[in-house]
């Protein structure tokens, strides 16, 4: 089997490579276990700890990515900044900023917590499962991004007009309008009311 983002491993302290794991949780967020990263997205899935990152230009435009499509989830579609999950113990705000490092190469600016979202969204071209209580943040993006190629195939900014136009066209994530209309009230006040969000 191909080593993918899913399957892959990190290496442990004492070098032996260790299993992605993720934080389980019940409806109110409590952490009741964890469970291996690809387990955890198998259907019916299981209910764990996410976070969802909107960073935002000095323009009010919101940075978007383009998922590489080397993923093992929602390959080649348009998402939000950043997502992703924390490690067990990290808190969702720590895994935010570090996954934003990794992935784009930048370290968000103002990054503040903007609320929970509890979804389900089934993925039918992989058969995985997003069963997440999801940690949305709002931020800057105000340095220049690095891409991880092995992450993102592309990257772009948009206003909320040139967003609504795109995601016609599609394909998004599944998950994205939920987290986006989830996060809408800090990105308001993040951004300002002439920004349209």
């Amino acid at each position: 089997m191909p080593t993918t983002p899913a399957t892959a491993t990190h290496s442990s302290s004492n070098g032996t490579a260790e299993p992605i794991m993720l934080e389980l949780v019940d409806e109110n967020g409590t952490t009741i276990g964890t469970a291996e990263k690809l387990a955890a997205h198998q259907a019916p899935g299981q209910l764990h700890r996410a976070f969802s990152v909107f960073l935002f230009d000095e323009q009010g435009r919101l940075l978007l990515q383009r998922r590489a499509l080397g993923k093992y989830h929602s390959p080649g579609v348009w998402s939000n900044t950043c997502c992703g999950h924390p490690y067990p113990d990290e808190s969702p705000f720590a895994a935010a900023a570090r996954r934003t490092y990794e992935e784009l190469g930048i370290s968000p600016s103002l990054l503040a917590e903007a609320g929970t979202v509890r979804y389900n969204h089934p993925d039918p071209a992989s058969g995985l499962v997003e069963q997440e209580f999801n940690h949305l943040f709002v931020g800057m993006a105000q340095e220049a991004l690095k891409p991880d190629p092995e992450e993102i195939g592309e990257t772009a900014f948009v206003t909320a007009a040139e967003l609504e136009k795109r995601h016609a066209e599609g394909p998004f994530s599944a998950w994205f309008m939920t987290v986006l209309d989830a996060a809408r009230p800090a990105i308001r006040e993040l951004t300002g009311p002439s920004a349209g969000w």
